[in-house]
């Protein structure tokens, strides 16, 4: 038996959002009928290099397929300036859950940017007004590319608003995607008042103001990945239908983390989870302020993971090698 090792760029070419979001949104219905294993997801923190280490492992069974997998990602917000390298760094380990074959090898960061941008797609296909047609992006950095990709996947979107403190990324943006949508610079509250809004910034103070998006703006809260990161004000999560990816992750290390250990939010103050919004058991209807709290999860890794895998094989992609020997 072999294993395959697939690069970045056999990563972003075998998981198009047409497949990637389909089987992140299964992965979350998945979650919600008990049909997943995702123990919480481990942190080692390194103060000494400002940065962190994290291992996501997950397994679940859909209808069609089930797969198992494991992450280890770090943050190291000083890797771009300090060594040339990107601030999150990831290897995926993808595995025959039959018999724990490990059938590939992967680039997690490639993976972690799409499978986050397929994730705020379920969730805007999910809270969004169906006639939206407008994006804004607060955070022009990596992760903002593929919210737009994923998110005009889903809705037939032709503006987009950026905003960011660097000139220099908000023109990379506008010059990447210039061609094909009506993009432009703008503030944090003209971004806010698109019909989606995406958040992606490392900030541990509230930037998004309640006054700053629109009454019925669906903002996919991406950038809190560890306590005490928040972007959105208390007032726009008060205000609000919030909708987290996981209870535990989310009021751990979510958008909701800081207010929730100040007592600010409870458990009365979160609608559901995306996963239950998916399957039906907890609806949201459309047309008001709706929040999404992605902290990101090991079963959408494993569910992009299982994308990449299947189309890299039937195309005959990526190096094959004996890993094992058996």
């Amino acid at each position: 038996m072999e294993t395959r090792l697939l690069d970045h760029e056999l990563v972003r070419e075998h998981t198009p959002m047409a497949n990637l979001v389909p089987a992140v949104e299964t992965a979350f219905a998945a979650d919600a009928r008990g049909n997943t294993v995702m123990p919480s997801k481990t942190y080692i923190d390194l103060p000494d290099y400002e940065g962190d280490f994290r291992s996501m492992p997950a397994y679940l069974r859909t209808d069609e397929w089930d797969a198992a997998g494991v992450k280890w990602v770090n943050v190291h917000p000083e890797n771009p300036e300090r060594y040339d390298l990107p601030t999150v760094l990831g290897t995926m380990i993808y595995s025959d859950p039959r018999n724990a074959y490990p059938l590939a090898i992967m680039d997690g960061t490639e993976l972690t940017g799409r499978r986050t941008g397929a994730a705020a797609a379920v969730a805007t296909d999910h809270l969004a007004v169906e006639d939206a047609t407008s994006l804004g992006i607060v955070g022009a950095g990596a992760q903002s590319y593929t919210q737009l990709e994923a998110i005009s996947s889903v809705r037939p979107i032709g503006k987009v608003v950026v905003n960011d403190t660097s000139e220099a990324r908000v023109e990379r943006f506008v010059e990447t995607f210039g061609d094909e949508f009506d993009v432009r610079a703008g503030s944090i509250s003209e971004a806010g008042h698109c019909d989606v809004l995406s958040t992606v910034t490392p900030v541990r103070s509230p930037i998004v103001a309640l006054e700053d998006v629109g009454e019925h703006t669906h903002v996919n809260a991406i950038g809190a990945d560890a306590p005490g990161k928040q972007e959105l004000a208390d007032e726009v999560l008060k205000s609000a239908t919030l909708v987290v990816d996981n209870y535990e992750q989310s009021t751990h290390s979510g958008e909701v983390n800081v207010p929730w250990s100040c007592g600010i939010l409870t458990r009365e103050d979160i609608h559901a989870t995306l996963g239950e919004v998916v399957t039906g058991e907890r609806p949201v209807e459309k047309g008001g302020l709706t929040v999404f709290d992605s902290t990101g999860l090991a079963i959408q890794d494993v569910a992009g993971a299982h994308v990449a895998y299947e189309g890299a094989s039937d195309a005959g992609a990526g190096t094959s090698f004996d890993l094992l020997g058996v």
